[in-house]
């Protein structure tokens, strides 16, 4: 069974909690940023928005939001690949839209936009940007002007995403303390499980 078969098949909860997770400890060993492996900065990102009270939506569009790198294969031993936007927000987005809802996944596909737009809103945040997200703000459209920010204001999910952002950001540091991926599992099978559930 090939794995594109494989992920079109999973029905429950619990098997999509164990592909999605198996997918990010698989692959994420690998790193994006300069200190911390894609699924250190993963854990990382999502305690920073339970660390906060976030929704749990919010606590696992934090945890996912990077997905995309992975389905993509982008990694720092892929030395060019932040050269090119292969627009890895969509790519997640679209990738768990198969089974988590828009609370979710547009903060994912988000998270990218709410970059530039906190560096047209806010001077000093480019400032603050690791070295990294300064490379790929370049390929990505740069700063928003007026226009953008204010239809990006206008876009539901949009101050969830900035939070995704800020934690994003944050979410790179070496040797950090993270939850433990059985609590981030706990909370994927307990949402798909409401959502399955709501009217």
């Amino acid at each position: 069974m090939s794995e594109s078969t494989v992920w079109r098949h999973l029905r429950t909860p619990d098997e999509i909690a164990d592909a999605v997770i198996g997918l990010i400890v698989d692959k994420g060993q690998t790193r994006y940023d300069e200190s911390v492996t894609q699924v250190e900065h993963a854990l990382q990102c999502g305690g920073h928005a339970i660390d906060a009270d976030a929704d749990d939506a919010v606590v696992l569009a934090a945890f996912l939001h990077d997905i995309g790198h992975l389905l993509l294969d982008e990694h720092d031993e892929n030395g060019d690949f932040l050269d090119t936007d292969l627009h890895h927000e969509n790519v997640g987005a679209r990738f768990l839209s198969n089974w988590f809802d828009r609370d979710v996944t547009v903060p994912i596909e988000l998270h990218v936009a709410a970059k530039r737009y906190l560096c047209g809103t806010e001077p000093a945040y480019a400032d603050r940007l690791s070295m990294s997200s300064v490379r790929s703000l370049e390929v990505q459209g740069g700063a928003m002007g007026p226009d953008e920010i204010k239809a990006f204001e206008g876009r539901s999910h949009h101050r969830s995403a900035v939070a995704v952002r800020r934690w994003d950001d944050a979410a790179k540091v070496a040797g950090a303390k993270t939850p433990d991926m059985q609590d981030i599992r706990k909370r994927i099978v307990d949402y798909l499980k409401r959502s399955a559930d709501a009217p």
